[in-house]
């Protein structure tokens, strides 16, 4: 079988049955180049399902049960092959624009035909983009000045406050994930004390209160790309 003729191997990830229920049959009677290979209701379980399945495209509720999926995006990402294409009632441009930072391919709304839909899932699982010309404006503009989006964005303002080592202490603990600080200390060759020193720096300029807030932050900001 060659690659043009394999099917599109969709997961769907909503918290909404009937949702899930509409969007498989939509699939399954609407596209035969596509299958379904698995559906998820909430983060954690879209997590692990995706490394189970290994989806071309994860069609994703940008809102899922009152979370925020962006967060998952960049695990949902570590199988290079996937790409993400969101799913979103909301008119809030300023998450459909994180939305985009953050990794997705495309963004269609809830209120869009099925043909529609059929076709973003398409696109993005080619390579291209599915976004309106306000939005790829935007992205083209944060592509052409990322310091004018920079001030904006206060949470990259945040990290633009750690210092090297605090960055490069960020990108380990995004990396390793629940690595102890002994270990960690031994890695970067500092003692366990200096290290609890550099991670209160880093919780106060972060505004986070543990590492496992720690985590979350560094890995939705792929800290863990930091280079000391």
């Amino acid at each position: 079988m060659t690659h043009s003729d394999r099917r599109i191997r969709i997961m769907l990830v909503d918290d909404h049955k009937t949702l899930l229920w509409g969007l498989g049959r939509l699939i399954d009677t609407e596209a035969a180049h596509m299958i379904v290979v698995g559906t998820a209701r909430d983060c954690a379980s879209a997590v692990e399902l995706a490394a189970e399945v290994s989806p071309d495209v994860v069609l994703l509720d940008i809102d899922l049960g009152g979370a925020c999926s962006l967060d998952i995006v960049p695990a949902l990402l570590a199988d290079q092959r996937a790409k993400v294409l969101v799913l979103s009632g909301t008119r809030d441009r300023e998450l459909l624009d994180k939305a985009v930072m953050s990794g997705v391919r495309g963004v269609v709304s809830k209120d869009e035909p099925a043909e529609t839909v059929i076709k973003a899932i398409e696109k993005v699982h080619e390579g291209e983009l599915w976004l309106d010309r306000a939005m790829m404006g935007r992205v083209f503009e944060a592509m052409r000045n990322p310091q004018a989006v920079r001030r904006q964005d206060p949470e990259l303002e945040k990290i633009a406050q750690l210092t090297a080592k605090e960055k490069k202490i960020c990108s380990m603990i995004a990396a390793g994930g629940g690595a102890v600080n002994k270990a960690l200390a031994q890695q970067l060759f500092i003692s366990e004390h200096t290290l609890r020193n550099h991670l209160t720096a880093i919780y106060h300029k972060l505004g986070v209160s543990n590492r496992l807030d720690l985590y979350v932050f560094a890995t939705r900001h792929r800290l863990d790309q930091h280079q000391a």
